[in-house]
């Protein structure tokens, strides 16, 4: 499943960022030759035990002033009082070398573009708590274009950090303080990973207020009954798992369909004709729709996407029959980087930053009251 949709996600920013043409005159072939790692794989040498103790291994941590998840658009006006959770965040996929199958850590340009990633999405949570984000030696781009093994072993090392990370998170945070999980992209594949392996059936998951895996379908037959905890069913609920992804209309999925219907989830149960979790940000529950007016405040980005000014009532929503997140016609102001489709993948949080942070705030709320 990993590599079939990101396999896609792939191919979609591969035409956005200048390769339409060529793809029409050369096709895959050349895409896996551009983004592709020509390096064997090597099997990356074990981070100490201890190594994310050390706040260097954090892109956002408490102790680290002025980190890009305390960042907050232009125009907006921050709560007076925030909540006491503590947030896990996994940031996507920024590395996009080919001559490794894993981001070294001290890559300044995959960092860079992590920290824009974690501003921007991130962020959205800094009204409910103290947000740790790891570094992790990522999956490569290119690793999601091919079938070859070393694919799964990049997923899989880039998988290792992040539970070492998630051990040091759980040993750094009090025992009684309420947990947020939060992703995007390659970042909810090992979101998704962590729950199945690391949280469900195991006491830190009464802990979990809310889980994000956002920007990656999520079937509510082969993938939630393995993950520890329900579907957010209602906007109040709480210890449940929110998941959606966002195309403006005309929208064309078949792309990401067609990955996610020849895929199977982690007990062999095949994805085609299951149902798509899709949680509507703004309204909080599943398959319901609301007007822009509902919008409690989308980024509407810098060229440089490194700053944003906040926008109440920009974009409305509604869950489609297919479980995808539709918003209507293209939204004013943000049209770099929309994938082929009028897929709004990049914007997923930034969409909805003011809606995810009341929306965590809620279920943080429910969380403490039926304690």
């Amino acid at each position: 499943m990993a590599r079939k949709f990101l396999y896609t996600i792939a191919f979609l920013i591969f035409l956005v960022v200048g390769g339409a043409f060529a793809y029409r005159l050369f096709g895959p072939q050349l895409m896996r030759i551009a983004m592709v790692p020509s390096a064997d794989f090597i099997k990356q040498k074990p981070m100490p035990a201890y190594a994310w103790n050390d706040r260097r291994m954090w892109f956002a941590r408490p102790d680290i002033p002025g980190n890009p998840a305390l960042w907050t658009p232009d125009g907006f006006h921050a709560e007076a009082k925030k909540g006491d959770a503590a947030v896990f965040f996994i940031h996507p996929t920024s590395y996009l070398d080919r001559f490794a199958w894993n981001a070294p850590l001290d890559d300044a340009e995959a960092n860079d573009r992590a920290q824009l990633f974690i501003r921007g999405q991130a962020s959205a949570f800094n009204g409910v708590g103290e947000i740790w984000a790891p570094r992790y030696r990522q999956a490569t781009f290119g690793a999601f274009l091919t079938g070859q093994k070393e694919s799964g072993l990049a997923l899989t090392a880039a998988y290792t950090d992040v539970v070492a990370a998630w051990d040091a998170f759980l040993a750094a945070v009090p025992s009684g303080k309420p947990i947020i999980l939060a992703a995007h992209s390659q970042g909810s594949v090992h979101l998704l990973r962590l729950l199945r392996e690391q949280i469900a059936g195991k006491p830190v998951a009464g802990r979990i207020a809310a889980a994000y895996v956002v920007g990656w379908p999520v079937s509510m037959t082969a993938d939630v009954p393995t993950l520890g905890l329900p579907a957010c069913a209602a906007a109040d609920q709480s210890g449940c798992i929110v998941s959606w992804q966002s195309f403006a209309e005309p929208a064309d999925i078949s792309q990401i369909q067609a990955a996610y219907d020849a895929s199977v989830g982690p007990t062999g149960i095949k994805r085609r004709g299951t149902k798509i979790l899709c949680t509507n940000p703004v309204t909080g529950t599943q398959n319901a729709a609301a007007p822009a007016t509902a919008n409690k405040g989308t980024i509407v980005p810098s060229l440089d996407m490194k700053t944003g000014t906040f926008e109440m009532g920009a974009v409305p929503a509604r869950c489609s029959t297919s479980g995808y997140l539709l918003i209507g016609e293209a939204p004013a102001g943000i049209g770099t980087y929309v994938l082929p489709g009028n897929n709004y993948h990049v914007f997923d949080y930034s969409l909805f930053w003011g809606d995810v942070r009341a929306d965590a705030a809620r279920r943080l709320a429910s969380f403490k009251a039926h304690k």
